[in-house]
């Protein structure tokens, strides 16, 4: 598939920034042909234009109609074939098996929403009869659901050229809610995002979708995703990405004079608790496993466990040998990006100044730094270094880790009453050691989205009960998913009918259900009619 570097806007390819940049791979350093355009306001203006004028139309299709889009969707990013996966491998280091296993993340996702649409309960119809005898005041008819909010604009994740980015969740679980869809393509794998938006353009026309459900944008500089997130006809954004990048455009979303919700996921440091009795147990297996999750994808995942509690004690001890022997083996592998390169390196860099933190083990091999290439570290403190590096609270994107030893039992529930916001928090212990840290547990419920028993952050499942987010920095709102079928709910907004006539209400509100579909009926989970 040969690339033209173009913006792809309403079905209508555009280019009117002489400005341009590339992609590089960063196994080599070289330069990707084509060049990208920037996008211009005027482009930017064009898109978000055409998705509002597209979400009428878009709104008012059938959940089967949505549906089969969706499956359109997936089928051609099969349809794709070796493009895509070539061009994201060269664009992100990421092997082969890794771009294929994103593609069918991308599809299964894809058709999971079809599905999600197709069974329609999630639109959460509600509906309380009127009782027009009742005293002192007549009680109306009063029925609501859920109703898409309009032009969606995602923000494609670095790390997921694929899978989280113009054929992720964000994108699917927004027209599976029937609002159209802008994508501000990641300047680090444009390309990646030229093809798979073929596949947008593609199912969108074999569907009789309208024109403008789908653009995508380009832009290195922050302006392009300033404007997307400022501009009036946008009704919600989607990002995934860091911290610095999200609360800037959260900040920008808020301060619209008409504000509007912006969803940012912006990774967390995961804590692993390791409790007395799985250590004693399990130590050995338990720090093998670690690092492999560790070390998974450079590290380079939002869920990576970037802080590891436990008593001190010759089982601790032991532990810490085994995850260091392990590091130690690991070989350096290529960064996403020289950019995230730096930044790492720079992190490393400065966590060995640290008085506080030793360096329990780094890998052997010597990473090259022309290929972006990354070793893995393992460092160690305790209460005291903790709390003079509160940064170690943060956040440091790539296969690093801090071991953090604990003088007494107490101090795990402490510690974790100190975490920010986490997306996940992992536990591993035995049945006693549950009942004995309980509250720990109760710490951990506060602080993070997902709590894991014996296993590790990294990898998640797409299903309907997964939820991807926690408290604040993790993300900007609690209480949304940015994976899974719970992602929906993100661009819909409840819509309430009065003592609206049979015919005038949406089918999911009538009295004979037609769609089949589970209603709160009075009070009562119901799919019969009324």
């Amino acid at each position: 598939m040969e690339l033209h570097g173009l913006h792809i806007i309403a079905n209508t390819q555009s280019a009117r920034a002489s400005s341009t940049f590339h992609a590089f791979d960063p196994s080599t350093g070289a330069s990707l042909e084509p060049a990208f355009h920037e996008a211009t306001t005027e482009e930017i203006d064009f898109a978000a234009q055409a998705a509002h004028d597209a979400f009428e139309a878009f709104r008012q299709t059938t959940p089967e109609q949505r549906a089969a889009f969706l499956e359109a969707i997936a089928d051609e990013t099969l349809a794709l074939g070796d493009a895509l996966l070539d061009r994201a491998s060269a664009e992100t280091g990421h092997p082969r098996a890794r771009c294929e296993a994103e593609r069918m993340r991308s599809v299964n996702q894809a058709r999971l929403f079809a599905s999600f649409v197709r069974e329609g309960s999630w639109v959460d119809a509600r509906i309380d009869t009127a009782e027009p005898d009742r005293q002192p005041l007549p009680k109306p008819d009063v029925r609501s659901l859920m109703q898409p909010v309009g032009p969606v604009a995602v923000f494609g994740a670095s790390n997921f050229p694929i899978a989280i980015s113009v054929l992720g969740s964000d994108t699917v679980s927004a027209f599976a809610a029937g609002c159209p869809v802008v994508v501000k393509a990641h300047p680090a794998h444009p390309g990646t995002c030229e093809i798979a938006s073929a596949a947008i353009v593609a199912a969108a026309v074999k569907t009789g979708m309208p024109e403008g459900v789908f653009s995508l944008v380009h832009g290195k500089e922050h302006a392009c995703g300033i404007e997307l997130v400022k501009h009036p006809r946008i009704m919600a954004a989607a990002f995934t990405g860091s911290l610095a990048g999200g609360r800037a455009l959260f900040d920008v979303a808020n301060a619209r004079p008409r504000p509007i919700p912006f969803f940012a996921e912006m990774g967390s440091v995961n804590p692993v608790f390791v409790l007395p009795g799985a250590l004693a147990e399990n130590g050995e297996a338990i720090a093998r496993d670690f690092v492999a999750s560790l070390t998974t994808g450079v590290g380079q995942f939002c869920t990576n466990p970037g802080l590891v509690f436990g008593l001190d004690s010759p089982e601790w001890r032991h532990f810490r040998d085994m995850a260091a022997s392990h590091v130690r083996s690991w070989a350096p592998q290529t960064m996403l990006h020289a950019g995230i390169h730096r930044a790492y390196q720079y992190g490393i860099e400065e966590r060995r100044g640290r008085d506080a933190l030793a360096l329990v083990a780094e890998s052997d091999g010597e990473p090259r730094p022309e290929r972006s290439e990354a070793a893995g570290f393992l460092f160690e403190t305790d209460a005291a270094g903790l709390a003079e590096n509160p940064s170690l609270y943060e956040e440091l994107f790539g296969p690093v880790s801090t071991l953090v030893k604990c003088g007494a039992p107490g101090d795990l529930e402490r510690f974790a009453e100190q975490l920010d916001g986490s997306l996940t928090a992992s536990v591993h212990g035995t049945p006693d050691d549950l009942k004995k840290y309980s509250g720990l547990l109760s710490v951990l419920e506060r602080k993070a989205g997902r709590l894991i028993f014996n296993g590790y952050p990294v990898g998640l499942e797409v299903c309907h009960a997964m939820h991807h987010g926690g408290p604040y920095p993790a993300t900007c709102h609690s209480h949304f998913t940015s994976i899974g079928t719970r992602c929906i709910q993100r661009f819909v907004r409840p819509v309430c009918y009065q003592s609206w006539p049979q015919e005038a209400l949406p089918a999911e509100l009538r009295d004979d259900n037609p769609r089949g579909i589970w209603r709160l009926v009075d009070g009562e989970r119901t799919r019969e009619s009324l």
